[in-house]
């Protein structure tokens, strides 16, 4: 028999593949043996990333079934992938899970797939194994998709997922962030066809783990009180990020530059800016600039994660200010991808400029460190506002009449956050709750005890 054999599938995005990687990490330490699916294209950028790390026989072994797009095409068309993923996803994995079991003795005992490939578990239950629904994001954002029926009925949205008044911010609970319409998950991913596409298979992933026993959430209730009372059936274990089990194995789709962590040694306590805005968000030259000009107005350390694929249609190196590489050359530091966990653990962090992704957001308030807010898409707006709002940990940035951030807001943002340690003082004990929660007699802890305890039987 073996140790009992998981099957994990990751809605293909860097956001989502973190945290399902971080609890097969979590599973492994329990005895258990993790087939992790990737989309090919992921595959190949994992395997590029990390080398010899990736270990076709270890405990994680990575697999890999088409998307249904060309390897040339854009995966930041969500449309696009959402149709792809719709189309040809669903048959190869019944051909992986059909390989498997037929060629070895350890079957899959269980499948635990992104609330965004639901289509997974309906697989699963077609075979007879057991199916768990994984959110990786906040409780609120998969509360606001479990509400789509009643955004219906309120008309709120049309049945298109589109804001029939979108000047009206909405709530749907006491002490949950309040939300536009405008920047609902599905409305800001694209144009109408797309939001269209990706609106009607959010809405086929709800119908798909209505009847799953074990929907798990990388959250705490210290963090998201209103949003699981809402919706009781979510079964909050993280954050993920704040248990520490991730190997060397993160399942970045980038190579992570170590020299990050020698240049923050060099650093004082407490005085680097760290900038980082994900996988997915891409600015235009004027925007690039701005922002490379008021960290430079700062006058404080900096280390900025610049993907290559930062700016629009221009390689980001291309579009620094004339002169500003020399200029702040003594303290700021340029990186293509970082190993952030670590990073945000560094005592040199002063504060966090981010897109507030989830991953960021909670490994950012795991490590006591205060944000400033620069949404892009999706879920960020909501986080944006638990930070700023709920939380108390962070600050938003203003734009100007041309929607831009400009250098002289970005310096003084920077200078009301970190020169106000009332903010530092309350990320400390956000901190603190979110680290009990995961720690042995924790909330987290509890619930992904019991949840190991019915994989097991």
């Amino acid at each position: 028999m073996g140790n009992p054999h998981i099957l994990a599938i990751p809605y293909p995005a860097q956001g989502h593949v973190i945290p399902l990687m971080e609890l097969s990490h979590n599973l492994v330490s329990h005895g258990f043996k993790i087939t992790f699916v990737n989309t090919d294209f992921n595959h190949k950028r994992v395997k590029d990333a990390f080398g010899n790390k990736v270990d076709g026989e270890g405990s994680i072994r990575l697999v890999s079934i088409p998307d249904g797009m060309e390897p040339d095409e854009d995966r930041k068309q969500l449309g696009k992938l959402t149709d792809g993923i719709s189309e040809v996803m669903p048959l190869e994995l019944k051909k992986l899970v059909k390989k498997i079991n037929g060629s070895e003795d350890n079957k899959i005992s269980c499948v635990i797939a992104d609330v965004n490939m639901g289509w997974a578990l309906d697989i699963a239950a077609e075979f007879e194994i057991p199916g768990v629904a994984f959110w990786p994001a906040s409780a609120m954002l998969l509360a606001l998709l479990f509400s789509t029926d009643k955004l219906l009925d309120d008309q709120v949205i049309d049945k298109h997922g589109t804001p029939i008044n979108g000047e009206n911010m909405i709530q749907l609970y006491p002490n949950t962030p309040a939300m536009d319409p405008n920047n609902f998950l599905w409305v800001c991913l694209g144009d109408f066809t797309a939001q269209k596409t990706i609106f009607e298979f959010a809405m086929r992933n709800n119908k798909a783990v209505e009847n799953v026993e074990w929907l798990i959430c990388n959250t705490t209730f210290d963090l998201e009180p209103g949003a699981l009372s809402l919706i009781p059936e979510i079964l909050p274990i993280g954050p993920l990020s704040a248990t520490n089990q991730l190997g060397p194995l993160t399942g970045s789709f980038w190579p992570e530059d170590a020299t990050c962590l020698k240049w923050l040694d060099q650093q004082p306590q407490g005085s680097v800016i760290y900038v980082a805005f994900g996988s997915f968000t891409v600015f235009d030259p004027i925007q690039f600039q701005e922002l490379a000009l008021g960290l430079e107005l700062s006058n404080r350390p900096f280390l900025w994660v610049v993907r290559p694929d930062t700016t629009e249609g221009t390689q980001s190196e291309e579009l620094y200010p004339i002169g500003f590489k020399a200029r702040v050359a003594g303290r700021g530091k340029m990186a293509g991808w970082a190993p952030q966990r670590a990073v945000l653990a560094h005592p040199s962090i002063a504060c966090f400029i981010s897109h507030c992704g989830w991953n960021s957001t909670v490994e950012g308030l795991s490590n006591g460190i205060p944000f400033l807010c620069w949404p892009y898409f999706a879920d960020q707006f909501i986080n944006e506002t638990y930070i700023c709002d709920i939380w108390k940990i962070g600050l938003s940035f203003n734009r100007d009449e041309r929607g831009i951030i400009t250098r002289e807001e970005i310096k003084g943002k920077v200078e009301q956050l970190v020169d106000d340690e009332r903010f530092k003082a309350k990320a400390l004990q956000l901190k603190g709750l979110v680290m009990n929660s995961v720690s042995e007699n924790g909330s987290s802890n509890r619930i992904f005890n019991n949840f190991i305890e019915w994989m097991k039987s």
